[in-house]
């Protein structure tokens, strides 16, 4: 199995007891799961917001709780039931301040990419549900091969910043760096699907209960990267207007 996003790798599964009965993972107990850390993100986004003079401070902190997180889950699966909540709390408050610079620019724009973040989650949770979208080994490919090109691309981007060198035609509100946000939007949409093919994989293989709880982290980090791209590119849209 391949995904794009990290934190659901095609090892995730490997290496995992086999449980029986209620220790084992199920679909439904990872969506119960999902659902609670969506909750601790809009409590943390909220509190963020409220602070707006210390966005700045508050998103910088949420990111790097955020990232060391991520890091010790990405070895430390079974503490899921306990960094999962931590690492939600912490994007929530990244994502809160994100959210509350954005609008002071150009308002309104927090609900819209809200509104499109939960569009795409469930869109593409019914057309993969009904058959629609087939993850075969070829999309996981394909998919996963643009994730890391865009993970790439954004490093060497920040690599070269630090020597003065920007990307104003990509990151730009000109059709090119539209173009290139509309296209990483997607990417990010699709690995959802990767998502959503993954849990399900770990609950047929009946992977312990814990995983309930990671599963739903992996499908957490991948809606952060799309709201955050998906405000991005509304940023962009707005300054051409």
């Amino acid at each position: 199995m391949r995904s794009g996003n990290p934190a659901l790798s095609e090892t995730t599964f490997s290496g995992l007891p086999r449980a029986i009965d209620d220790r084992a993972m199920t679909i439904q107990g990872t969506v119960n799961k999902t659902a609670v850390l969506l909750a601790i993100v809009v409590a943390a986004a909220s509190l963020t917001w409220q602070q707006a003079a210390m966005s700045p401070i508050l998103m910088g902190g949420g990111a790097l709780v955020g990232f060391g997180v991520a890091m010790v889950l990405a070895f430390k699966k079974e503490l899921a039931p306990m960094l999962a909540p931590v690492y939600a709390g912490a994007e929530g408050i990244f994502l809160g301040g994100a959210t509350a610079l954005a609008e002071n620019a150009y308002p309104g724009i927090g609900i819209q990419a809200i509104g499109l973040t939960f569009g795409i989650l469930f869109s593409l949770l019914v057309a993969y549900k009904s058959g629609l979208i087939k993850v075969t080994e070829n999309f996981k490919l394909g998919i996963t091969a643009a994730t890391g090109g865009i993970l790439l691309f954004y490093l060497v981007s920040f690599g070269l910043s630090f020597f003065g060198i920007g990307m104003p035609i990509i990151h730009g509100s000109g059709l090119i760096g539209i173009g290139f946000s509309l296209f990483v939007v997607a990417i990010a949409a699709f690995n959802l699907v990767l998502d959503f093919d993954f849990i399900e994989a770990g609950a047929a293989n009946q992977a312990p209960k814990f995983m309930e709880w990671y599963g739903a982290f992996g499908l957490m980090v991948t809606l952060v990267w799309l709201y955050i791209e998906i405000l991005r590119l509304l940023m962009k849209l707005a300054d051409r207007r």
